[in-house]
């Protein structure tokens, strides 16, 4: 019976593609993707390609405006989303080679005072739990923190939700931007670090990432994605004026895929420390991404060996080892999946939040079959709308066999 769920879910995402082992190029792919635009209605798509280390391929498809008419190009400035948690731990992660940071050192040693002395995390008094956190726990989400506080499993929005721990630190995972967030407060406050200074030093200016900024910037306006939710309501675009780590930073489709072939290569990483990023610290089991905590766990990605290393997810694709960091929120879908062992990457950026009905369907077209986690994911297929509907069952959606 398991055997035969494997088979389906492989099934249920090779039909609709193009053939699953013959990465689509050029003309083809670009008919492919529009198709798929024109089924899912999605209105913004930028694509680039990275192979051997190097970008091969960047174009921008549909508008980046509707109302206004204006088409979407490989500049236009587009929200990264939690694609800035990947950025954000590969600089994080050159400290290492600096002997600035100790990635398995508890951030107690680098705070000049406890951390709940701090206001913004005085709701931790008296959980000395905190005391167990390390850069490598904060960066592969395992702190026991909800996503962020103001969401806490099963309950509602809540502006004044307190932040606290649902699993001791270092024991399992648990998707948090609570996390990462604190590790650019213990960078900033504990070793005197500007978070913003350390992106542009270490990488906006490093691979000529000319527009790309971790806050708003008046001159993005004349090229700007206009965010669409689900019905194709505009939902215009954020400018954000202070520094996330989890989630601040503006870019287009041709920044990042220079950034993202510089991390396939290992770019300004001693290979050891390059091998610690990208070494799965922690198996996923839980059978959604988001929420993580609440939900009961699941064998779905037991065959691809689901997991999360230093700011990106890992898992075992028929061609290897392979990375990859999701980006959501309100009218943006970003997604990036690499193969190790070839360099070979996919980018994808949206300005919908149908984007992602597509994203599995193209990562087989792009790189061929990789059996990514699609159902962790939430990414639903446009085309199986019926699975958004049903009950999270564990057990129901497993990855592909290898």
């Amino acid at each position: 019976m398991f055997r035969s769920g494997l088979l389906f879910s492989c099934l249920l995402l090779a039909l609709p593609a193009a053939a699953a082992d013959k990465p689509l190029r050029g003309t083809a792919l670009d008919q492919r993707i529009a198709f798929l635009m024109k089924e899912a209605k999605v209105p913004g798509l930028a694509v680039a390609i990275v192979e051997d280390g190097k970008v091969v391929s960047v174009k921008a498809y549909g508008q980046r405006d509707i109302e206004q008419g204006l088409p979407l190009t490989t500049d236009t400035v587009m929200y990264a989303a939690s694609l800035t948690k990947a950025a954000f731990a590969y600089a994080t992660i050159s400290l290492v080679d600096a002997g600035t940071l100790k990635l398995d050192a508890s951030i107690a040693g680098d705070l000049p005072k406890p951390l709940p002395d701090y206001p913004k995390y005085a709701d931790l008094a008296g959980d000395e739990r905190w005391r167990r956190l390390t850069p490598s726990i904060l960066l592969s989400h395992r702190t026991g923190f909800p996503n962020f506080r103001f969401w806490q499993p099963g309950k509602d929005y809540d502006p004044n939700g307190k932040l606290s721990f649902y699993f001791d630190p270092g024991t399992r995972f648990g998707y948090s931007g609570e996390g990462i967030n604190l590790m650019q407060f213990v960078l900033e406050n504990g070793k005197s670090i500007d978070i913003d200074t350390l992106m542009k030093n270490r990488l906006f200016e490093r691979y000529g990432m000319t527009r790309t900024s971790m806050t708003w910037r008046d001159d993005f306006a004349a090229n700007l994605a206009i965010g669409y939710d689900e019905d194709g309501k505009p939902l215009g675009h954020k400018k954000r004026e202070s520094v996330r780590a989890a989630g601040s930073m503006d870019t287009t489709i041709a920044d990042y895929a220079r950034l993202l072939a510089a991390m396939s290569r290992g770019d300004g990483l001693k290979a050891a420390t390059y091998r610690t990023w990208l070494k799965p610290v922690v198996r996923i089991r839980s059978v959604r991404q988001f929420p993580t905590i609440g939900l009961a766990d699941s064998h779905d990605n037991d065959s691809i060996s689901l997991g999360y290393a230093m700011g990106v997810g890992t898992f075992e694709s028929p061609r290897g080892p392979a990375f990859f960091k999701e980006g959501h929120d309100d009218g943006t879908n970003n997604l990036f999946v690499c193969l190790e062992r070839s360099k070979t990457c996919v980018l994808m950026m949206s300005n919908s939040s149908r984007g992602e009905s597509i994203f599995a369907y193209l990562l087989d077209d792009v790189l061929g079959k990789t059996c990514f986690p699609w159902y962790w994911n939430s990414y639903i297929p446009y085309d199986r709308p019926e699975l958004r509907s049903e009950p999270v069952v564990p057990d129901r959606h497993p990855a592909c066999a290898i």
